[in-house]
């Protein structure tokens, strides 16, 4: 695909090359995280995980994706 068509986003920290019209959904599935164990934070506010289907990433945002692991 064309440069043209792909944004640049920080995922944790790190540089990361999507497509336009990527969805907060796209990069869960992508990064192949369970949705039900994260927190997501975008341009340092808390997501609501119900509307993740419609909040597109825009070149240059900075998503912190935290993982809750269980044990004692």
């Amino acid at each position: 695909m064309n440069k043209k068509n792909k944004i640049k986003i920080i995922v944790n920290g790190k540089q990361l090359r999507v497509d336009l019209k990527f969805s907060i959904k796209n990069l869960i599935n992508k990064l192949k995280m369970p949705l039900n164990r994260v927190s997501i934070e975008l341009n340092r506010e808390i997501i609501n995980k119900k509307h993740i289907n419609k909040i597109f990433l825009k070149s240059g945002d900075k998503i912190e994706i935290v993982h809750f692991i269980g044990g004692g």
